[in-house]
């Protein structure tokens, strides 16, 4: 079942490519999104059979036994948000591109390529064949900023991304191996690792392992100081490379923290917990902060993206600094990181396809290029007006449950930082209502018809099929998260057991 899952992206891919590019974007945005359904049908089969504890739908088989490698596949309360998660998200994205002009054959299979990677490595259970899909993620990303950006910029962002992101993936390489030859007989299978524990100890050799771990995760996430690629890369890349960049790519680092750092490495978590906590409030105020003074609406929704994930940063180390007595606050901060994760994705993979929607009319990013949008753009108002809300935290929105439950699970371990950290919401709330004050109320003015009134049009119909769910979910998921919280509570249970040995 999981291979299926993961792979059936790239056979469509294969047999796409047979086809003639003459078809156009119909057939190929077409094919991939009966693909991503196909492929979400699957993922909520398997959340329907997923089993109260340990890893489902294993699959295990010997690669490089000589070298402790494994093929090895499973998933559970942590990675299986996170799978329905790319699928929901490259299954809109699909569905936005049936109007894609440009090169449609080349721009759907490089896409599929990266729906498989993504989704391979939110079910890796080998830490090589982790690093083959997040290695392969960045080479696939490379080519959808360079390709369908614009000119020199998008070429110059794109070497930006790879060459920032692949040192973070030489460092992660480091920290795999370092894991790998701590256990007595070197292996690269995660749960082995997980039940050996071979740096119980903490020390030195440690602390190095989790630093090399940290800087690749970290620069992937990315957190302060290691975000300074992704605001041009979400500039120069097309709508729908942003909206899997933030939507997916992002979370790459941040379950690597969950399914690697904090249950291989628990006594370094413990031990440098507050640097981590540390690092996730100035994500959030830093991020908060750059955002602000943003005019480009797409760099404005990019450091958002650093603020949301600083609070998983928080979440997580507040998760180590806990007391052992107190397993509440440590389980609704881990669950809440997971809950944001998810809930990020959702939101500013819309927030992003909004955007991009807004250049396809305006060909800016510059927010004071716009005014009055809510009488020339009504749907494209509203449903920017829903995602705006739904990012700042509003109750009965996703977000809101993730951040409530961070700040309750970290303020109890660090009630400073946690303050600290509550400011980033206003500062947030700030800036979208800012965004909203300035594109959607006033006169009438857009780029293409400055003081006059030559048409602007509202969003298509692919548009709006492709916005809309993600935000119906997100809201969903604010009034009714107990299905999904039902699926990540015990996982979260069984990770802060692993980091409390």
């Amino acid at each position: 079942m999981l291979s299926l899952i993961v792979f059936l992206p790239a056979l469509v891919a294969l047999a796409l490519s047979v086809l003639p590019a003459r078809l156009g974007p119909r057939a190929f945005a077409g094919a991939w999104t009966a693909t991503g359904l196909a492929q979400l049908a699957l993922v909520l089969a398997l959340w329907t059979d997923l089993p109260a504890s340990g890893y489902g739908a294993v699959e295990r088989r010997e690669w490089i036994p000589s070298a402790g490698i494994s093929y090895h596949l499973g998933v559970d309360g942590l990675s299986l948000p996170l799978l329905a998660l790319t699928a929901v998200v490259f299954t809109a994205t699909a569905v936005h591109s049936w109007r894609q002009a440009d090169r449609p054959k080349n721009f759907v299979l490089v896409f599929l390529a990266l729906q498989t990677v993504s989704t391979g490595l939110f079910v890796s259970l080998d830490l090589i064949l982790f690093f083959l899909f997040f290695d392969l993620s960045i080479v696939f990303m490379y080519f959808v900023i360079a390709g369908w950006g614009i000119g020199a910029p998008a070429r110059e962002a794109a070497l930006t991304f790879f060459l920032y992101t692949f040192l973070g993936s030489l460092a992660l390489l480091l920290g795999f191996i370092l894991l790998a030859l701590a256990a007595d007989t070197p292996t690269f299978d995660i749960p082995e690792l997980a039940a050996l524990n071979p740096l119980a100890g903490g020390g030195t050799y440690a602390a190095l392992t989790l630093l090399a771990l940290g800087i690749g995760l970290g620069v992937k996430t990315p957190v302060f100081p290691f975000h300074t690629w992704l605001p041009p890369a979400h500039t120069e890349a097309p709508a729908a490379g942003s909206a899997i960049l933030a939507g997916i790519l992002l979370k790459m680092g941040t379950y690597g923290f969950v399914r690697i750092a904090m249950p291989l490495l628990p006594a370094g978590w413990r031990q440098f917990a507050l640097a981590f906590v540390v690092i996730g409030v100035i994500s959030v105020v830093w991020g908060a902060l750059v955002a602000l003074a943003q005019n480009d609406l797409k760099r404005m929704i990019a450091y958002t993206s650093i603020n949301h994930m600083g609070y998983v940063l928080l979440a997580l180390g507040a998760a180590g600094m806990v007391s052992a007595d107190n397993e509440q606050a440590r389980e609704l901060a881990t669950t809440g990181a997971v809950y944001q994760m998810v809930s990020h994705g959702l939101i500013t993979a819309a927030l992003f396809l909004l955007a991009g929607a807004l250049h396809t009319r305006g060909h800016t990013y510059t927010m004071s290029a716009y005014s009055g949008l809510a009488t020339r753009t009504p749907h494209f108002a509203t449903l920017f007006a829903f995602a705006a809300f739904a990012s700042l935290g509003l109750p009965g929105f996703s977000g809101f449950i993730a951040e409530f439950q961070i700040l309750a699970g970290a303020l109890t371990a660090t009630p400073v930082a946690t303050v600290i950290a509550a400011t980033g919401i206003l500062i947030t709330a700030a800036l979208f209502l800012l965004a909203i004050s300035r594109m959607l109320t006033g006169p009438v003015r857009t780029p293409d018809a400055p003081g006059t009134p030559r048409p602007f049009p509202d969003l298509s119909a692919p548009e709006l099929l492709s916005i809309t769910p993600l935000l119906a979910l997100a809201t969903v998921l604010g009034l009714l998260p107990r299905p999904v919280l039902d699926v990540i509570e015990p996982a979260a249970r069984t990770l802060n057991d692993l980091v409390a040995r």
